[in-house]
């Protein structure tokens, strides 16, 4: 697309409605376009020739990924910018989303500020300062370059044999529902009248937020890493689905689904949990895990 086209193309213009931007972008992507669009690759497999070639709409760094040993808050900006700017050269010119497991401060990056694992700060009762944790966590992501975050973790941990028993708030649904403050640090308040359901980010010093492992990974039999939660729906609704209701009343962005089971069904191919129950009658309206029509075009024209 050439540079005379752009004030001609609907996407691109910040005064046309979002749902008209969305529309228009749509129909002008090839069948790849939209895959790679799909598409999140770790940090490590990623390049610019791939991220341009096959147009990939997101990359991670999981836990311990980095770009190179004590790399500088500057060095990880540089590296986002590389990225970037493949995606924007791209034939559409969509940018990338970057998301880091930032899970109690941005804890990826050397000289970053650490804060204490859900654990902790489910014993403080306090919903205040984890939402300040979750301002201050925004702000040190976004100075890197980067625009989303997998937190919090909403695991109601109800074994404390489970081996990820620290990213559990509590055992008590009640503490979980009063933590999920933290979305509205990373992402901002959304403003009165913003439609529940719908992902909301506030601005430059916001990111997004993931909230995770939907639904029942503190419940796992035996306390199993990646197990089996055997309960029946009532149960897992009242002790585990609970905090997620909260993080849709604050928008938020994404919600992840679990690596475990229910009652022997993987949560990743559970149609009646993820479509029936999360998207229709919780009215969740993001359809993949990190992909939003709304926050896809926030950053597209806001933040790159």
């Amino acid at each position: 697309m050439s540079k005379e086209d752009e004030p001609n193309c609907i996407y691109r213009n910040p005064n046309e409605p979002v749902e008209a931007r969305v529309r228009d972008l749509l129909s002008q992507m090839t069948l790849r376009e939209k895959a790679g669009q799909m598409t999140q690759i770790e940090r490590l497999v990623a390049n610019p020739s791939t991220i341009g070639s096959l147009t990939i709409g997101s990359i991670l760094s999981g836990g311990g990924s980095a770009p190179f040993d004590r790399a500088s808050p500057a060095d990880w900006a540089d590296m986002v910018d590389t990225f970037q700017k493949s995606a924007l050269a791209s034939r559409l010119g969509i940018p990338i989303l970057y998301g880091v497991d930032a899970v109690h401060g941005h804890n990826n990056v050397y000289g970053a500020t650490i804060f204490p694992h859900n654990i902790g700060l489910g014993a403080t009762r306090d919903s205040n300062l984890v939402e300040r944790i979750g301002v201050a966590t925004a702000l040190e992501v976004r100075a890197t370059g980067m625009h989303y975050t997998f937190a919090p973790c909403l695991a109601v941990c109800k074994d404390p044999r489970w081996g990820r028993s620290y990213e559990s708030f509590s055992e008590d649904t009640e503490i979980v529902r009063k933590m999920t403050s933290s979305v509205t640090g990373l992402q901002g308040l959304p403003p009165q009248g913003h439609p529940n359901g719908y992902p909301y980010v506030a601005g430059r010093r916001n990111v997004v937020a993931c909230a995770k492992h939907f639904v029942g990974d503190g419940g796992t039999d035996r306390g199993i890493n990646e197990g089996n939660t055997i309960t029946s729906f009532d149960d897992l609704s009242r002790f585990h689905m609970e905090p997620y209701l909260d993080c849709l009343s604050q928008g938020v962005c994404t919600i992840m689904a679990s690596y475990s089971s229910w009652n022997g069904s993987n949560l990743h191919s559970d149609y009646f949990l993820l479509t029936q129950i999360l998207k229709e009658k919780l009215g969740f309206k993001v359809k993949q895990r990190w992909s939003s029509d709304k926050i896809f075009l926030y950053y597209l024209f806001k933040v790159s």
